[in-house]
């Protein structure tokens, strides 16, 4: 399956202090320029949460990680792409913990602060011989330059076109604190409390108990707000690790709001990317919905929006069918007024008062054309629910991938 790569997107953000990164080629992936083997090391403790796939058939790495998170003592990730280590049972989860065990002792480390993340092909087993040397590479390349990220990042990669980056800081009683995102996700993205593979990195002293409520919190509005084609992968986690590298005491009041914040800037330009880097995408789809009884019923509505392939189609050939858009929320199974829906696409007001308004259809149309995102808004009363979300338009390159995804 031929996959055509964009560079990643400049500026590379930094990693934060105390963490270093790398990747490298171990012979999981048939290319050998495609890194499939990454490490991301902690020099020292650090704080770890994690979010996960709620599809009932999930991955070894997710039972391992599952396990061993919200807690304190973290010093390793490895991570792996081509092979999902997913449906393998028994054995595959003694996999996920000899691949954590390798990681540990290739970086000097004790085996219970190693987490493991896979991407790739389900109901294959590891092939543990690849995967150990492939680590003990690895951790002889260990750095904390943008090129070191950017290949850790690679590693994660199976039919994305470039790395996911992102990087945010804040500044609390004279302490600048760093976070540091990398995730990836091109297909199969229709997230249910996680998506994809996401790791955030932060130098900022945070307690278990609250790096666990604020990650949740924080995909809950970011990537459980994106969705490529509706489909809830065996393997989706976004694992923080905080290892208080920049000093102070452990975050509380004002000063963990600002964390939140910084939190939520570096996952939602994350899950935009993923949303951006759709297999075979050439538009993002924004929908910006709002006046809903809650912001669930909110969310709800958008991913019937985002998930119709009648609305995704439309967008893919630039054609403003107001249709297709009123009536995926209609089966949403949100109960709302139609007479009180207003539609509008790219600025544009297209549907109001339960009924169509004119508009111009070629200048709409142009817009789409114009501009890589797509804004859809539907506002559906004077309720307090709303939520931003992202999506692709589907075109028949994501046919093509997948059609030629394991063969």
């Amino acid at each position: 399956m031929a996959i055509t790569e964009t560079p990643v997107r400049l500026p590379i953000p930094p990693l934060p202090r105390g963490f270093r990164a790398a990747g490298t080629h171990a012979g999981l992936k048939r290319n050998p320029t495609r890194e499939d083997i990454s490490l991301i090391v902690s020099d020292r403790d650090a704080t770890a949460a994690g979010v996960y796939t709620t599809n009932l058939v999930f991955a070894a790495p997710v039972a391992f990680d599952r396990s061993r998170t919200p807690g304190e003592g973290f010093r390793v990730i490895a991570i792996n792409s081509g092979n999902a280590n997913a449906c393998t049972g028994r054995r595959g989860l003694d996999d996920a913990r000899a691949m954590a065990a390798a990681a540990a002792k290739a970086v000097g480390v004790d085996e219970a602060g190693a987490l493991v993340l896979s991407t790739g092909i389900i109901g294959e087993f590891l092939p543990l011989d690849k995967i150990r040397g492939g680590i003990d590479t690895v951790a002889a390349k260990l750095g904390s330059d943008a090129d070191s990220a950017v290949t850790a990042a690679r590693g994660m990669m199976t039919t994305d076109t470039r790395p996911k980056l992102s990087g945010s800081s804040f500044t609390v009683d004279g302490h600048h604190y760093t976070l540091f995102g990398m995730a990836k996700g091109a297909a199969m993205i229709g997230p249910r409390m996680a998506t994809m593979l996401g790791i955030i990195l932060t130098d900022a002293p945070i307690g278990a108990a609250d790096a666990q409520r604020l990650l949740r919190e924080v995909a809950d509005q970011t990537f459980n707000c994106v969705s490529v084609d509706g489909h809830t992968s065996t393997n989706d986690t976004v694992l923080l690790l905080a290892n208080g590298a920049a000093g102070g005491k452990p975050l509380a009041g004002k000063g963990l709001d600002a964390f939140a914040k910084s939190l939520l800037d570096a996952c939602e330009a994350l899950a935009r990317e993923i949303a951006d880097d759709g297999e075979g995408a050439t538009h993002v789809l924004r929908i910006e919905v709002s006046g809903c009884r809650s912001r669930d019923e909110a969310r709800q509505l958008a991913r019937s929006v985002a998930d119709s392939p009648l609305v995704k189609t439309a967008i893919c050939g630039a054609d403003p069918n107001w249709g297709r858009i009123v009536s995926a929320a209609g089966y949403a199974g949100v109960g709302f007024d139609p007479e009180k829906l207003v539609l509008r696409l790219n600025g544009t007001l297209l549907f109001r008062d339960g009924a169509p308004v004119e508009f111009d259809g070629g200048a709409v149309s142009a817009s789409i054309q114009a501009s890589r995102e797509t804004l859809i808004e539907l506002d559906f009363g004077s309720g307090p629910g709303a939520i931003r979300f992202y999506s692709s338009d589907l075109t028949a390159e994501y046919v093509r991938l997948n059609a030629d995804y394991h063969t």
